[in-house]
């Protein structure tokens, strides 16, 4: 079984430099040009009748996954997974960083780039992250006799890979996370694939 993983496409947050955590924005023009080209490249590595869609049911995940399914010719097979939302940052979801040094001085202060949303006030931790995103894994690994799509975030994507090649935390979080290229997850291995 092959595991595919993408993460949505840009929004309009990821182009004003917000952090979006749990709360939404919608795909913009190259986002939604960026999940045609992952359905088209999809499209020519896999078959329709082969493939079930896991997505997280945040809007621009499922904004990404119903262009995808469309390139793809798929009509049905696709579940909403909440365990495949992204990070919950408390107070922090939708901040930029200057908001969030502005309304918190030194609350980022200790932690480096890769690590500080999980110290977030009232957002998710990493060890509580990771069990659900493992959680879903495991669940995902057991009732699929096909390969899987996964339509996913970030933060998500670079946890998920991790549980999935049994990484230590440091090498999980700087993982990279395009929003033009996706991940072929196959024994063991993971394969960056480009759009």
């Amino acid at each position: 079984m092959s595991i595919y993983l993408i993460r949505h496409g840009q929004t309009e947050f990821n182009a004003a430099q917000r952090w979006q955590g749990q709360v939404d924005s919608p795909l913009t023009e190259l986002g939604r040009a960026q999940a045609l080209r992952m359905g088209q490249k999809l499209a020519e590595l896999t078959r329709k009748d082969q493939l079930h869609v896991f997505c997280s049911p945040l809007g621009r995940a499922r904004q990404t996954c119903e262009i995808v399914v469309r390139e793809l010719g798929m009509i049905d097979g696709v579940t909403l997974d909440p365990g495949l939302m992204e990070i919950s940052m408390g107070a922090w979801d939708g901040m930029t960083d200057y908001e969030i040094d502005h309304e918190y001085p030194g609350a980022r202060d200790g932690h480096d780039r890769y690590e500080w949303f999980f110290h977030a006030p009232g957002g998710e931790t990493f060890d509580r992250m990771r069990s659900r995103i493992a959680h879903s894994l495991e669940g995902i690994r057991r009732r699929q006799a096909r390969d899987a799509l996964i339509i996913c975030h970030g933060i998500t994507s670079r946890l998920l890979r991790g549980v999935y090649a049994d990484m230590p935390k440091d090498q999980a979080l700087r993982l990279d996370v395009p929003q033009d290229a996706f991940f072929r997850l196959n024994e063991g291995a993971i394969e960056r694939i480009d759009c």
